[in-house]
């Protein structure tokens, strides 16, 4: 019998977080869905740790659109669901998105709030979520679930470095709107934590901003990965 879901989860030393996410997708694996975990070449425990909770764990090279598209092309089910490593989910919300998929919808996302303690956190949280609503852009870490048909006929996600879940969700729109689902689920700060709040935010912006300005993914992962300026 065809699984109504496949959850595909792209990791990279993610032996602590990991974890956790599945142990909270445990019920979901237990009433049917199938759990894909793909690792991008960690160097600790992520992939010994993922055999013992999830039904698939396949290794590639590093790439987030890489690894998803990778898991989805052995994905079993009607709908994919891709939920990044560091997020945590919540009973209620895997309720409301079981009831949605009955539905049919042709994709979705969730609301997130961010991890950590703080207004400011929790109004980055709200601007993420208003944002993606007023343009039905979503972003990697709102957990985006799609129909198996849409996303193979549109060939998945791009193959670049970075911005291949902004690059997807503008495709998909041109087919429908996004479900916008609640309750949130909860998505790392580690990174805003780090790098500094604001000027993370800002970084964000300026990343996404060049990118619709045209300049490629490449050189956006470049600036990504060496993180705001100081």
């Amino acid at each position: 019998m065809t699984p109504l879901l496949s959850v595909i989860i792209p990791a990279r030393n993610e032996a602590t977080a990991l974890p956790l996410l599945l142990a909270d997708l445990a019920p979901l694996r237990a009433a049917g869905a199938e759990l894909i975990v793909v690792d991008g070449g960690s160097s600790d425990a992520t992939c010994a740790l993922a055999a013992a909770q999830a039904d698939k764990v396949l290794e590639t090279s590093a790439g987030r659109a890489l690894q998803m598209n990778a898991g989805a092309a052995v994905a079993r089910a009607e709908y994919l669901w891709f939920v990044h490593a560091d997020t945590r989910v919540s009973a209620a919300s895997i309720r409301h998105l079981l009831a949605t998929l009955a539905e049919r919808p042709i994709w979705g996302r969730f609301d997130v709030r961010l991890s950590g303690s703080g207004l400011a956190l929790r109004l980055i949280g709200t601007m993420i979520n208003l944002r993606s609503r007023l343009t039905g852009v979503a972003t990697g870490d709102q957990a985006i679930f799609v129909a198996r048909e849409p996303f193979e006929a549109l060939g998945g996600y791009a193959d670049i470095p970075l911005m291949e879940d902004i690059e997807l969700s503008g495709r998909l729109k041109k087919r429908a709107r996004p479900r916008c689902l609640r309750p949130p689920l909860s998505t790392s700060s580690r990174r805003w934590e780090h790098d500094g709040i604001w000027r993370t935010v800002l970084f964000m912006w300026r990343l996404r901003l060049a990118y619709y300005r045209g300049v490629s993914p490449d050189q956006l992962a470049r600036q990504y990965h060496r993180g705001p300026p100081l």
